[in-house]
């Protein structure tokens, strides 16, 4: 969950893990921890057909819901963090 000071920024002011309820540390506008973040507009066919859900996962929440998964996500190495 992300909370904005100015919308039109979208540098969030407070990002808060949507399964345990942590706070990721922000200082002075930068994310300083791992935070996994999902946006999915849900589209015809779907129940939720139109809705947009959006949620933000703090690192150890991510670990504790990917080994639940019968297929693990893919992985690839990045030399470039953004």
């Amino acid at each position: 969950m992300r909370v904005y000071t100015v919308q039109k920024e979208k540098q969030p002011e407070v990002i808060q893990c949507n399964c345990c309820g942590k706070r990721i540390l922000i200082e002075n506008g930068i994310v300083r921890e791992g935070v996994f973040s999902a946006d999915c507009t849900w589209g015809y066919f779907s129940k939720k057909d139109g809705e947009l859900h959006s949620f933000d996962l703090c690192e150890d929440c991510y670990d504790k819901i990917v080994k639940t998964f019968r297929i693990p996500p893919k992985q690839i190495q990045s030399n470039e963090m953004i």
